[in-house]
């Protein structure tokens, strides 16, 4: 980055690539919400020898989908590694990963999404030294959600700033 004030800026996303595969395998584990918007049958429809009826309510499971091990391997792994070598992306194109849906029914707030999550994670992880609230080590942390509209965890993370760097 030649960014000399520790800023990080939209164009500096394209060069982080660990940031980027952080946040994706953060999506694919913990995506915003279980379910995706609701869709429904348009006509009667065959899906891998399964009958879905016309007018029958589609819900797809997000949270499912990015625990599958038939498609990722080491599913409950969290190893942004993965996303390294890979081109999968989680903007619709690539059904694998869909944190924010697909199609025309594609979460609108999709790009400030991913300009300002980009920006606010690298400065933070930039501009400071964290610690675990209560000298937690962070193999003890409980990664565990509540299953709701969205997913929120069991017992909230706090991490706290210990200094500018």
């Amino acid at each position: 980055m030649e960014n000399k004030k520790n800023i990080i800026q939209e164009l500096d996303i394209s060069q982080l690539p660990y940031l980027q595969a952080v946040i994706k395998e953060t999506f694919r584990l913990h995506p915003p919400a279980p379910f995706l918007v609701p869709h429904q049958a348009i006509r009667d429809v065959e899906i891998q020898g399964f009958m879905v009826p016309k007018n029958a309510q589609i819900l797809c499971n997000v949270w499912a989908m990015g625990r599958d091990p038939k498609v990722w391997s080491f599913p409950e792994t969290f190893m942004p590694e993965r996303f390294l070598e890979v081109k999968i992306d989680y903007k619709g194109q690539d059904f694998e990963l869909i944190p924010f849906g697909a199609g025309r029914r594609m979460c609108p707030g999709l790009n400030i999404s991913h300009r300002m999550l980009h920006i606010m994670l690298g400065t933070l992880i930039q501009n400071f030294e964290w610690k675990l609230e209560g000298n937690m080590r962070a193999q003890d942390i409980d990664m565990g959600e509540k299953f709701g509209l969205t997913l929120q965890r069991n017992i909230p993370l706090k991490a706290i700033p210990l200094r500018l760097k």
